[in-house]
């Protein structure tokens, strides 16, 4: 009996030996590529830039900055700091691609040929954020630009929409609805695949309108999808920065920079690795903040 015990020991050992030799180096590469860098940056972001250390004096200095929080921008308008435009876009961005995605996924559920209309809507996901930055600045260029082109034929008169303060910041948000309407698109139109028939053959039968089951039967059980899609945006939307630093570089004087660019000026324009610290963990915070609640509701409502 103690034999086979002993073996069995021996036996369990030899198991956990073979799983922790696959696991170890997935391990040391997440320690040395994520758990180091996280925490690198976090502790750099408490320490001046002679690594002493100064609690949260970089963070009152970075959100005190005009470049992240500038509170003249909020009675007289742009710029208003990069952390503003972020919540800005969110503002904007968010409900605009989550429901137009809804609204199209469910035109074009039942609709001959689909594929081709979602292959369409679905190219500007994949169209690299580099070349829909470039794609922007031409579509508001006042020369060659089709949003001027339409304008003066409705006899407005043209003008290069990223140029100006008023208008830099809010022409990249509606311009990067198209390049992200297809990830939600995409989304809804798994979700409603499953939602049986039956549901709106009973609502049907019930003279529910479609405006009806619409709110009341579609929307309600693609809430699981909705979760996704709210996540997936926010965190696309508190990251962005190739698209603005190819179409505006954050200009003109600021009014369209946004978190990632300002962090990428104080690592790499100005060297300073504190401040961009500050922005990096000012970022995973609000990423925290937003995704786990919502996390916590959708795995609420599975139990």
């Amino acid at each position: 009996m103690g034999l086979f015990h002993h073996r069995k020991r021996r036996k369990s050992l030899k198991t956990i030996l073979h799983q922790l030799a696959f696991f170890l180096p997935a391990l040391i590469l997440m320690i040395i590529f994520l758990l180091y860098p996280v925490l690198n940056t976090l502790l750099m972001s408490f320490v001046s830039e002679d690594h002493q250390f100064v609690f949260l004096d970089n963070y009152k200095k970075v959100l005190s900055s005009k470049d992240v929080i500038n509170q003249k921008g909020f009675t007289q308008g742009f710029p208003m700091g990069a952390l503003p435009h972020n919540f800005l876009w969110i503002l904007i961005h968010l409900p605009f691609t989550t429901f137009l995605g809804l609204v199209l996924a469910v035109l074009f559920k039942d609709l001959k040929y689909n594929f081709i209309f979602k292959s369409s809507i679905f190219l500007g996901m994949v169209t690299p954020m580099v070349i829909g930055g470039v794609i922007l600045r031409f579509i508001y260029e006042k020369e060659v630009g089709i949003i001027n082109a339409i304008l003066e034929l409705l006899g407005f008169q043209a003008f290069t929409w990223t140029a100006y303060p008023e208008t830099a910041l809010l022409s990249l948000i509606f311009g990067s609805v198209w390049l992200w309407t297809g990830f939600s698109m995409i989304i809804y139109s798994s979700g409603l695949g499953n939602i049986p028939k039956e549901y709106y053959e009973a609502a049907a039968l019930d003279g529910a309108t479609p405006f009806v089951i619409f709110f009341r039967i579609t929307i309600p059980l693609l809430k699981q999808m909705t979760v996704v899609v709210i996540t997936m945006t926010i965190l696309w939307e508190l990251k962005i920065f190739d698209l603005v630093y190819v179409a505006t570089m954050g200009g003109p004087g600021g009014a369209s920079n946004v978190m990632a660019l300002q962090m990428y000026f104080y690592a790499f324009r100005q060297f300073n690795f504190q401040n961009a610290s500050v922005i990096a963990t000012l970022l995973m915070l609000l990423t925290l903040f937003v995704t786990i609640p919502l996390i916590k509701s959708s795995l609420g409502e599975e139990r």
